[in-house]
């Protein structure tokens, strides 16, 4: 089953007809980096995601659980 955020970009690419090199291009990250992340590799830095992720006017950040963050 392919990951939300590997679907997300997937899908924000083909919208804008970019190719996998071409999306590598614009984001300034390898081509094999986007296909690791396209195919919903598990351990992808999190500052490349964000790199490719800003050219859609998003980007991930960490989620606190109120619960478990008292001594955050």
């Amino acid at each position: 089953m392919e990951s939300p955020l590997a679907s997300f970009v997937k899908n924000k690419r083909k919208l804008l007809n970019l190719t996998q090199p071409d999306l590598a291009n614009k984001a300034g990250v390898g081509l094999r980096f986007i296909r690791e992340l396209e195919q919903g590799k598990t351990t992808l830095r999190l500052d490349k995601v964000n790199q490719v992720l800003q050219l859609f006017g998003h980007q991930i950040a960490p989620v606190l659980d109120k619960k478990n963050n008292a001594d955050v």
